[in-house]
């Protein structure tokens, strides 16, 4: 029998992530042009206590979740550091001032000052080392610090240029996706990690983070659940893989009767192969309380929460699955948990955020010269 995604989807080639016509255009001719110099600066750091958000709560732990894990996506690269004095900052100081030119000892200054927290002075040198050798590496660790510091426009114009000179540079293009979802594009984002899967579809970490963002997003964009049925085609005992194929089936449900029971199949297929999964099980509980199935779902979200005891949707919807099977008091107990633990998370967040500085920057606009006004 033909399953519900290859009777939707398909098997055969993948369709490219298009979600409008002017996202669609990607030659060289169409693309922003970029000039010698960057078209913003940096010029300070915001006060902590003015450090804020846009969005809902959802949308900024997802973005700063991508965004630490786009700037860990270069803790094993070779960076073409310079050797043997990068550790000593007296000698490396000296030795920028006999060669200024140096983009390996820039990259390696700029290195020092952000384990030292002096952020401004780290970009300043990620960004001479770029200019004066614009590297695949020296590129993304710019437009990573531009990303951590919440500098978006910025990092996405890094990014973009990065692509752009290095097309065959998966992290580049995962850089450019979070940028755009961090910047409120969820399509955009999906588009640009969909062609990152494309550059190596080995790689497991463009589908980690396209599924990151299918568990969050609302958008449908045409080629994410191919893509995610290729995850789970290349790596079979890699658990994420059918679960996040399963989650984009779940959110194509509509008009699909039969799309539950492959849904399902997939969540028992990744439970199996990690049954730790908590998240495996929350969506199972999701799934059958769709269904007002309130016996199943409340054994899979007891499930999840057991698996997972701080994960707060889990307490949440087993609190609504207790509610709908008449369990009042169980339910005000789970409700109680849920509010603990989210009000524990919110904090924590919100130290978070104050501890990483946030960039002030501004734009410099161009006359369609290229001149700037």
């Amino acid at each position: 029998m033909m399953s519900f995604s290859h009777a939707v989807f398909g098997q055969a080639a993948l369709p490219p992530c298009v979600v409008a016509q002017s996202v669609a255009k990607s030659t060289p001719s169409d693309a922003p042009q970029f000039y010698d110099e960057p078209q913003f600066t940096v010029a300070g750091v915001k006060d902590p206590s003015e450090t804020g958000g846009h969005g809902s709560d959802t949308i900024r732990r997802t973005t700063e979740t991508l965004t630490k894990e786009t700037v860990g996506l270069n803790a094993n690269a070779a960076h073409d550091s310079a050797k043997g004095d990068t550790k000593d900052e007296l000698a490396l100081r000296a030795a920028l001032e006999r060669e200024p030119g140096d983009a390996s000892r820039h990259h390696a200054l700029a290195e020092l000052e952000e384990k030292k927290g002096n952020s401004l002075a780290a970009v300043k040198e990620y960004q001479r080392a770029a200019e004066l050798r614009p590297s695949e590496i020296n590129l993304f660790d710019w437009g990573a610090e531009l990303l951590l510091h919440r500098a978006y426009e910025p990092a996405s114009e890094v990014f973009a240029k990065g692509r752009r000179l290095f097309p065959g540079s998966v992290r580049m293009a995962m850089g450019l996706g979070v940028a755009a979802y961090a910047l409120g594009s969820y399509e955009l984002a999906a588009q640009r990690l969909c062609e990152a899967s494309d550059v190596d579809p080995s790689d497991e970490k463009p589908y980690l983070f396209l599924g990151k963002l299918e568990a969050v997003g609302s958008g449908l964009v045409p080629g994410v659940v191919e893509r995610l049925e290729r995850f789970e085609r290349l790596q079979p005992g890699n658990s994420w893989a059918p679960y996040y194929h399963a989650l984009a089936l779940w959110k194509r449900r509509e008009g699909h009767p039969e799309a539950a029971v492959q849904v399902e199949r997939l969540l028992r297929k990744a439970l199996g192969q990690d049954p730790k999964l908590a998240v495996g099980y929350l969506q199972l509980g999701i799934l059958y309380a769709d269904e007002k199935d309130w016996p199943k779902a409340v054994g899979a979200l007891k499930s999840s929460v057991n698996a997972d005891p701080e994960m707060e949707e889990g307490h949440f919807r087993l609190a609504n699955a207790y509610r709908m099977s008449g369990q009042a008091d169980k339910a005000k107990a789970e409700l109680e948990v849920y509010e603990r633990i989210a009000k524990k998370n919110n904090g924590k967040a919100e130290l978070d955020r104050h501890e990483i500085a946030q960039f002030i920057y501004s734009s410099r606009a161009r006359d369609a010269d290229g001149t700037e006004k």
